[in-house]
């Protein structure tokens, strides 16, 4: 008899323990990536430019900056591009529809940020429309918003009814770009500040030359404001994501403490399973023997049933997990979660961290089987 058929029999002699097996993996390779896509929301550096600085308050990131440091970071040797922000926390409608709301430098931001596409004719319409928005898909799609539709915000950092136009809709053109920002232009908000609030922006966007200069321009910026009013801090864009989500907490450990727990627990359980199965089958392993066929076949057919098992409800697994990520952009979670994109390489890394699970949960069954003495077997049969 071929090494497949008897593999296939042994697996589906008990149908319901292969189902529960399979739905073991399936269910821990679920909520492995589900782990790691947390881990990716929170960090969103796996997005973050890979030429681009931050300069924030040195006292806080909520605190502003002076509008006027932008030409003095400008003229330090290195830097491209200089953009600013404004965060603007406005409500739209019910206050459970929380979303990214950004006033822009519309002169700069789409030198700093190109693969947040948007066609140049509603950029165009956008640049000479004073009250003039820009939504991303993905929050387009979730309220249902048109180009040329009214869109009301309740300010709340900034009190007031504001109204916009949406002039455009943008894109990500990587897997994994924040598709539910709002923009509007910067000097809309200006217009309507008081003379206080005036002149000052959240944070500056500093595009550089060579990313290898990243360490010397952030201290040069940095000196350029030390003992001032509004000293700054400057670090890389990927470094202020990881720092914004380890704020939360450590999420990185959390998931693999959490992930770990997860498959120690499926390694006991299928274990214990292939153990019983060997056990069952114990007499027919002996007689497997008898017949001619050798140890190491008897032992490579309890591992590959270890193996199959593990296979198979991983892919189960990861696919559904690939799947949900995909519907999620299509529902409130991306709101949550707007990094909803399973890099393969996370898929990958669960596949093999699925087979390594099922080969350890074989071993010690398949190394019984190889030491089975077939007369003291059949002798108990």
């Amino acid at each position: 008899m071929k090494f497949c058929g008897l593999l296939f029999a042994n697996l589906f002699r008990n149908r319901l323990r292969l189902a529960l097996n399979i739905s073991s993996f399936a269910v821990a390779l679920f909520l492995f990536s589900l782990l790691a896509l947390v881990e990716q929301g929170f960090s969103g550096a796996d997005v973050a430019g890979a030429d681009l600085m931050v300069v924030t308050n040195r006292t806080s990131i909520i605190l502003p900056l002076p509008f006027s440091y932008r030409d003095r970071i400008l003229r330090i040797p290195g830097v491209k591009t200089v953009s600013f922000y404004n965060w603007f926390g406005g409500i739209y409608q019910d206050e459970k529809n929380g979303f990214a709301q950004f006033a822009i430098d519309v002169d700069n931001d789409r030198k700093v940020f190109p693969e947040l596409a948007v066609p140049n004719v509603e950029w165009q319409t956008f640049i000479k429309d004073r009250q003039g928005a820009i939504a991303g898909a993905g929050i387009a799609k979730r309220f249902g918003w048109k180009i040329g539709q009214r869109i009301p915000l309740k300010g709340t950092i900034f009190p007031g009814n504001w109204e916009f136009n949406l002039d455009g809709i943008y894109h990500g053109t990587r897997a994994g770009d924040d598709e539910t920002q709002f923009w509007f232009q910067w000097k809309y908000l200006e217009e309507r500040l008081p003379a206080a609030k005036k002149g000052q922006v959240g944070w500056f966007t500093v595009q550089v030359d060579k990313p290898e200069d990243f360490a010397r321009i952030g201290r040069a910026i940095d000196s350029e404001f030390t003992n001032s009013a509004y000293e700054t801090h400057t670090d890389t864009e990927k470094a202020l994501a990881a720092s914004l989500g380890k704020q939360m907490g450590n999420v990185g450990f959390l998931v693999l403490a959490i992930g770990g727990i997860v498959f120690f627990t499926l390694l006991l359980v299928t274990g214990n399973t292939m153990a019983i199965s060997v056990r069952e089958r114990t007499g027919e392993l002996a007689v497997l023997k008898a017949a001619g066929y050798s140890d190491c076949f008897v032992m490579l057919l309890v591992l590959a049933e270890s193996l199959m098992t593990a296979a198979v409800g991983g892919l189960l697994g990861l696919v559904s997990a690939k799947v949900f990520t995909v519907l999620s952009a299509m529902v409130p979670l991306r709101e949550v979660l707007p990094f909803s994109y399973l890099p393969w390489s996370v898929l990958l890394m669960g596949l093999g961290v699925a087979l390594a699970v099922g080969a350890a949960s074989g071993f010690l069954p398949a190394m019984r089987a190889l030491r089975l003495c077939v007369v003291e077997a059949l002798r108990r049969v």
